[in-house]
């Protein structure tokens, strides 16, 4: 959200994590969302602010509902163009005193309109970047032109016709998930045109360059002509190019980051390249890489391995003292891999591969008690790895050279020496979210920034699990400005038994902020789910706190496989009453408190 600072007044509650003690009420008209200016393209907006108690406060005449320490969360429908809010405070006093806010927002479309006059909307027109196919490949040209008009494009000499699209689904922002809207909505088609052909290669040895195709517009006695801004080449069947991946490279199913991560693929992982659409590389595999992650060298064949052994040992870390199971794959070629998760099992497909194995090794001290391989195509093969524990805690994946080297973490081995410290033996990892007035997270009613109380409970946790044993490590502990890439560094660098990152909550525009509140958690690797609900159920009942639910999330600082990790949303900034609550100091430390009596009851059991 963005923040708006309207008075001076309001320093009052920029107080640090440490010296935050009472909560001191307004004295002026403070709006913290939205801006003066906004655009969104949601059809409605909340208002997040505060005002002195005595008094009232209205929104273009209507009085609004507040909290009891005077703060406010409403949220307005708006209309598509621009709406105009004015909101005012009057006090109860004599003469009353009367502030006021005006706000505009530009609701725009969600889709993007054809042209008001004859012609394309240039950005539509496919491709947008040069991109290659493998020859016959269908490839389907899109454009968004005058309605009712006649639309081809011409590509290699060939002219194909665009039809105008019979449906035009719009899919919801996967934000939808954690408003209650997520549904498909069924727009106007009007204007989207499309139409597919297939490309021939015209050299066995060379790409073939078919240029910029370009689109024609027909109208009556009226047309226009314009090219896409990307080329389209075909990939000579016989010019065979390997990416070779230089550093862990972020696999996805298309070629944009607005697609699903893949299991990243190691360092040393070779494979063919069948296609390109801008920086993005299709791989034969099927998932797309960056071309930076990569090397590029022409090969004679296909970058393909036969398999044959696999064998266990177990290693120790002396730096965790933790022990860790590796299963050793001898390869040809470092291949892809994709890895699957459930309760106690772990699985890998090996791309390009076919199976010659006749023996495999199982070390008695391994956590492995089954190892299970099949071949499911002529070039895939599966593993099943059964593990002994009922729970995982973590596996790193590497290639040594062309040997693939899976390595599984042994549960944790805590000391049941002193009660009181049921937590020696654990190494955990706590992420205070954001930090710095670069990166300030939600903000509440009164402006007051999520990265300070992430900060105080974070220490509260800190201080809690140290007093059961437990060795802690901090992402950050003070107000530093932190990015993504060294807080998820920290997790891989220090082998955490478990990790936990601690943030508070807020919703996209058309979220309802001020009936939505509770504690929420998310997990990316399945190995982390029981502890997240294990974790969010048992600190919500225990201070009886609304329950937000449990969610599976694309978040960089839970991805990292070498150990559980899980996001905590410890509460709505946005919801009035909330706010009250996550600010009060009493509060913060039975939250911590909690907070480390839920990971000490599941760790006891889960390692039990």
């Amino acid at each position: 959200m963005g923040l708006l600072s309207l008075v001076v007044a309001l320093a009052i509650h920029a107080q640090t994590p440490q010296n935050l003690q009472t909560f001191v009420p307004p004295s002026q008209l403070h709006l913290t969302y939205p801006p003066l200016q906004h655009t969104t393209v949601s059809d409605r907006l909340f208002f997040i602010g505060t005002a002195p108690r005595s008094g009232q406060v209205s929104i273009n005449g209507q009085v609004i509902k507040r909290s009891e320490m005077g703060h406010f969360a409403p949220s307005l429908p708006l209309q598509l163009g621009e709406n105009k809010f004015l909101i005012k405070y009057v006090s109860d006093g004599e003469p009353p005193l009367e502030q006021k806010i005006e706000v505009k927002v530009d609701r725009q479309s969600p889709i993007t309109q054809p042209p008001s006059e004859f012609g394309f909307i240039p950005d539509s027109l496919f491709p947008q970047v040069n991109m290659a196919r493998l020859p016959d490949e269908r490839i389907c040209f899109e454009a968004i032109a005058t309605p009712k008009a006649t639309v081809t494009v011409k590509i290699g000499g060939e002219q194909v016709p665009l039809l105008p699209r019979r449906r035009n689904v719009q899919l919801p922002a996967n934000s939808a998930v954690l408003t209650g809207e997520n549904r498909a909505i069924e727009a106007s088609p009007s204007g989207y045109f499309r139409g597919c052909a297939s490309l021939p290669s015209k050299s066995q040895s060379q790409n073939t360059d078919f240029g910029q195709p370009e689109y024609t517009l027909r109208m009556g006695d009226r047309q226009i002509s314009m090219k896409a801004k990307g080329t389209v080449t075909i990939l000579a069947p016989q010019q065979i190019q390997v990416a070779e991946v230089k550093q862990v490279a972020d696999a996805r199913t298309g070629p944009s980051t607005d697609f699903s991560r893949l299991t990243p693929l190691p360092e040393g992982t070779q494979d063919l390249i069948t296609g390109k659409q801008g920086e993005w590389l299709r791989l034969a595999y099927g998932g797309w890489v960056r071309d930076r992650f990569v090397n590029i060298s022409s090969a004679e064949a296909v970058p393909r391995s036969l398999v044959r052994g696999i064998s266990t040992n177990t290693t120790n870390n002396l730096k965790t003292q933790e022990t860790w199971t590796e299963i050793k794959i001898p390869l040809e070629v470092p291949v892809p891999i994709s890895i699957s998760q459930g309760d106690r099992f772990l699985s890998f497909t090996l791309h390009n591969t076919t199976a010659q194995t006749d023996t495999i090794a199982i070390a008695p001290d391994s956590i492995i008690s089954k190892l299970d391989w099949q071949q499911i195509e002529p070039h895939k093969v599966l593993y099943t790895v059964q593990l002994k524990p009922k729970q995982q805690w973590g596996y790193k994946v590497r290639y040594q050279n062309t040997n693939l080297i899976i390595s599984l973490k042994h549960p944790p081995q805590l000391s049941t020496q002193d009660p009181e410290r049921p937590l020696q033996g654990a190494r955990i990892l706590i992420d205070a979210g954001h930090g710095s007035a670069a990166d300030l997270g939600a903000r509440g009613p009164t402006g007051y920034p999520e990265k300070d109380v992430t900060l105080t409970t974070s220490q509260l946790l800190q201080q809690e699990l140290q007093n059961r044993g437990a060795k802690v490590m901090m992402t950050r502990t003070d107000d530093a400005d932190i990015e993504l890439a060294p807080r998820v560094a920290k997790i891989l660098q220090e082998d955490p038994t478990l990790a936990i990152s601690i943030h508070y909550n807020a919703l996209p525009d058309d979220g309802d902020a001020l009936n939505t509140s509770g504690m929420g958690a998310f997990w990316y690797n399945p190995q982390a789910e029981g502890f997240a609900k294990f974790l969010n159920t048992y600190v919500s009942q225990k201070l009886n706190r609304p329950d937000y639910g449990v969610y599976w999330a694309n978040l960089a600082v839970i991805r990292p496989t070498n150990t559980p990790s899980v996001l905590l949303e410890l509460g709505f900034m946005i919801n009035p009453v909330e706010f009250e609550w996550i600010i009060d100091p009493q509060q913060q430390q039975l939250l911590g408190k909690a907070i480390a009596d839920g990971i000490t009851a599941w760790m006891i059991n889960a390692n039990s």
